[in-house]
């Protein structure tokens, strides 16, 4: 008898349609973490982005500090000569002060020494104020401590309580800095009269 082969046991199996390949979750991995990585770069740029900006900022505030400072520098660098020259400016005023008041028929040397000294004094007034120093008259005006120095009180009926009746010397400016306040006598507590009227 002959034997009959089987041909059972040699058949290969068929593949299965359509089978992934075996490597197809390893790629997906690979594109969760190119995923992760654009996302952490963007997150990265962001920052630095926004450092960036801050850091512009504070710059630019660092550079209109140092423009503000030299420029209060170079406004205020003669504030001390500045105090000496209105010092001369009073004294000036004071020579003018001590003179006679005009008269019909006075000396002609009184009269050309006054105004010589009013010449003088409209000239050198004029220089100061092109460089920005300037006088204000507080006369009849509201006490205020960070312009005047009181030398004492004064009861009177034309002004209300705290204010300037009386200027001995203005108030001096440099721009908008004190250079030198206004020594006044200041009305007291006790005074009646109304404030004065505004312009």
């Amino acid at each position: 008898m002959t034997e009959q082969t089987s041909h059972t046991d040699t058949e290969q199996p068929n593949p299965t349609p359509h089978e992934a390949p075996a490597d197809e979750g390893h790629t997906q991995g690979q594109e969760g973490t190119a995923e992760e990585r654009i996302a952490a770069l963007e997150e990265k740029l962001a920052e630095m982005e926004d450092r960036w900006k801050r850091s512009e900022a504070e710059n630019q505030n660092l550079r209109t500090r140092h423009k503000r400072e030299l420029e209060d520098a170079r406004h205020y660098s003669v504030q001390k000569f500045a105090r000496d020259v209105v010092e001369a400016a009073e004294n000036l005023q004071r020579g003018l002060s001590a003179l006679p008041p005009h008269e019909e028929g006075e000396d002609g040397l009184i009269t050309r020494l006054r105004e010589g000294f009013e010449g003088t004094e409209r000239a050198f007034l004029s220089i100061l104020e092109r460089h920005g120093i300037t006088k204000q008259d507080p006369t009849h005006e509201p006490f205020d401590a960070n312009l005047h120095q009181a030398m004492q009180e004064q009861e009177v009926d034309h002004l209300p309580p705290g204010h300037v009746v009386q200027a001995w010397t203005p108030t001096w400016l440099l721009k908008d800095r004190l250079l030198k306040p206004a020594m006044v006598i200041v009305s007291n507590p006790s005074s009646t009269g109304q404030a004065p009227k505004k312009d």
